[in-house]
């Protein structure tokens, strides 16, 4: 199944116990099918110093979580919903949110 959601776009967890949490996805993990969501799914990572750590000790990060607990947000209309693809007159291929029934 493809992969319809990128990097940057806005998202909504659907389930877990981050969900209904709001957040803009950092990246797309496409072989894992998994995505990191900023302020979604935290976790505790104990770092040690080294010489490329920015930050040392106990640090909270984004752990990645699947992308079919998301949701994708329409920029324009702040509504969610599926994606889904549609081709422009001048032939470009543009991804718009389907109706959903809520």
């Amino acid at each position: 199944m493809k992969i319809k959601i990128k990097k940057n776009d806005t998202v909504i967890v659907r389930t877990g116990k981050d969900k209904g949490k709001k957040g803009q996805v950092i990246r797309v993990i496409k072989s894992k099918n998994k995505a990191i969501v900023e302020g979604v799914n935290m976790i505790t990572r104990h770092v040690k110093s080294g010489g490329t750590a920015r930050q040392t000790g106990l640090v909270q990060q984004e752990a990645p979580i699947d992308i079919s607990n998301l949701i994708f947000v329409d920029p324009d209309s702040d509504k969610a919903g599926k994606i889904s693809f549609s081709y422009l007159d001048d032939g470009n291929k543009v991804r718009v949110v389907k109706n959903t029934k809520s």
